[in-house]
């Protein structure tokens, strides 16, 4: 208990220990299955944000395309259960049998050659984890080998976002287009629509966001967390020191495109289903804005902006359905005008100095405070009583007069 105790002040993840416990008991106990698994969703645009944490935060490289990654993660596990809900016993009225239906309605008659080896799970869940990270490799590669950075870069990745919403939309017939791919209800049989498969994916994403955050702050804490610090604020001196500044930039990059992948596989296991309208330039935009409420520096606080912008997002479109938009602009920029630092830096910069001044408050009032003396009166009835006591006859006891 100690040790562990020890490993949770030298990484500092008290915060994360308490937003595990929100996560993983307390929600749960308080929601039903329907909201709970709307946090689920939520949960899982969280990954995207604590790796913006990473590459902008601690960085210094602000990109503006993360949601090509978090499509292409959820693409690869799509293409997994899409074949899996594409037996030929369920798609017997098909033309051709055994291909996914948006094929068969693009007279593909043939299964392409690139879906063939998404049938294995093993390799649909590397996929997950590879295919984000080789593109996030290439273009990172390409682009901070040349020194290419700031707001170039950004636009570079908007630009890597229109494009593939645009080859997804127009190659309907191998990636079901703009509907995207759509009735994923089973993983090797099991059915992920059931209240149960639902707790169990819900555990699952929060497990899985514990680790990540985990492996995070092991970075930040690192010789190599140290290094990105100092090459955000003095790139030109880290690289004058010997150290090559491209390939922390390139590690960073690739870091949170595999994240984002994760998540994007998670949200198709949920959600069950995925579309090209989470890769685009929009919500690639809206993950920025996760990271820049909860606070860019802060991963537990890029959880907590994530929650608390889905959650508005879901409340004032239910409650405000002509004007949620509005209501949305106008939480972002008050947040952002009061708070620049997010919810973390209100946490850093208010909450916590006041804590600690209060409970000092206690301490001294403690230490101030006189000791209560003993009452002389009651000392001196004590000894009247005991003198006006007769005295016992020799041998003789209490009980016996």
């Amino acid at each position: 208990m100690n040790a562990f105790k020890a490993w949770i002040q030298r990484y500092q993840l008290a915060s994360l220990v308490l937003l595990v416990f929100l996560l993983a008991v307390v929600l749960p106990l308080t929601l039903d299955i329907f909201r709970l698994n709307l946090v689920g969703k939520y949960l899982t645009y969280a990954f995207v944000a604590i790796g913006l944490v990473m590459v902008w935060g601690y960085g210094g490289v602000l990109s503006l395309g993360q949601g090509v990654f978090f499509g292409l993660g959820g693409y690869a596990m799509a293409m997994f259960l899409k074949l899996e809900a594409s037996d030929p016993v369920s798609t017997a009225i098909q033309s051709t049998p055994g291909i996914p239906d948006f094929m068969d309605w693009n007279q593909i008659t043939a299964l392409p050659a690139f879906w063939v080896p998404f049938k294995s799970l093993p390799f649909a869940l590397a996929a997950v984890v590879a295919v984000p990270m080789l593109l996030a490799f290439i273009i990172s590669f390409a682009m901070f080998k040349r020194r290419v950075g700031g707001v170039y870069f950004a636009i570079i990745t908007q630009a890597v976002a229109l494009i593939l919403t645009v080859l997804i939309i127009g190659q309907q017939g191998y990636t079901g287009g703009v509907n995207g791919m759509t009735d994923l209800k089973t993983v090797l049989g099991w059915d992920t629509r059931t209240d149960s498969a639902k707790y169990i994916l819900y555990y699952l994403c929060v497990a899985l966001l514990a680790g990540s955050m985990v492996l995070c702050r092991w970075v930040q804490t690192s010789k190599l967390g140290t290094l990105l610090l100092a090459m955000r604020d003095k790139e030109d001196r880290v690289r004058f020191s010997g150290y090559d500044v491209a390939d922390f930039k390139i590690f960073t990059f690739c870091l949170a495109a595999a994240l984002s992948g994760i998540g994007g596989a998670l949200f198709s296991l949920q959600v069950g289903f995925m579309s090209p309208s989470f890769v685009g330039i929009v919500p690639s935009i809206e993950m920025v804005i996760y990271a820049a409420v909860g606070g860019r520096m802060s991963l537990v606080g890029a959880v907590y902006g994530t929650l608390l912008v889905n959650a508005g997002k879901t409340y004032f479109s239910e409650s405000f359905p002509d004007m949620w938009l509005f209501l949305m602009a106008g939480l972002f920029i008050g947040v952002t005008m009061a708070f620049p630092m997010g919810l973390a830096g209100v946490w850093e910069d208010h909450v916590k100095p006041w804590w600690k001044e209060r409970r000092q408050a206690l301490r001294d009032a403690a230490a101030k405070a006189p000791q209560a003396p003993v009452p002389a009166l009651r000392v001196a009835e004590v000894s009247d009583t005991t003198a006006s006591q007769p005295a016992l006859p020799e041998g003789a006891s209490a009980q016996s007069v």
